[in-house]
């Protein structure tokens, strides 16, 4: 049997432009073992991304702020202490970069994204000054607790799948995902991703982006026969 599969979006399962390459669906939803979509984005988008390819509702969100496995949700940390360093950042004369309509933040929990063209330096400084941190996933910096992270998600999601973590295979591509992979038995990381990824992984695949998911989900299968 193929190990339960814990896969990043952005960057793993999307072509360069962003959008879900479709030809991911189908090893997906034939994954003969627990699948996790686990994400930097907010609690709705990997919801919705499983209800629409039909698998199970196992995700973990906001870069391990929340875990949900069929209709046990868990939240794994709260905004306020992210939100007050969003309040600081805005008083210093600094905004968000998604406009007036924020839809990047407007269902998030647990943490706050800034655009990756505002300037880092000082939300770092602000956020230290809280005792948080600021990940760059390549698409966002994420303002949170230091100890909320996909790896520590990905223990309570594998626990309440009657799993050990170690028993799960795990492909991404940026910061967030290194915790993640320290955490499971084999990861692999995409051609695209970024030092913190390829650091922690256990392997490259020599494709980028969607292919290197497709890569990296062929092997996996294949060392389980």
């Amino acid at each position: 049997m193929v190990p339960p599969l814990a896969v990043d979006i952005d960057g793993t399962l999307t072509d360069g432009d962003g959008a879900v390459d479709p030809r991911v669906f189908a090893p997906l939803q034939e994954w003969e073992a627990p699948v996790v979509v686990a994400t930097g984005k907010a609690f709705p988008y990997p919801v919705a991304l499983a209800h629409f390819l039909r698998i199970e509702r196992t995700v973990i969100a906001e870069n391990g702020g929340i875990s949900l496995v069929g209709d046990d949700l868990v939240v794994h940390g709260d905004r306020t202490g992210a939100q007050a360093v969003i309040d600081e950042y805005e008083s210093r004369g600094y905004d968000l970069g998604w406009g007036e309509l924020d839809l990047t933040n407007r269902w998030r929990e647990t943490e706050v994204a800034v655009s990756r063209d505002r300037p880092l330096e000082p939300l770092e400084v602000i956020a230290a000054e809280q005792g948080l941190e600021v990940v760059d996933t390549g698409y966002a910096y994420h303002v949170k607790d230091p100890t909320m992270s996909k790896g520590r998600a990905l223990r309570s999601v594998a626990r309440r799948l009657d799993y050990d973590v170690t028993d799960f295979a795990a492909v991404g591509d940026s910061q967030n995902d290194a915790h993640m992979f320290e955490e499971v038995g084999v990861a692999y990381a995409v051609a695209n991703a970024d030092d913190h990824a390829r650091e922690a992984a256990d392997y490259v695949t020599e494709a980028s982006y969607a292919d290197g998911f497709l890569e990296a989900a062929e092997e996996i299968a294949a060392a389980s026969e």
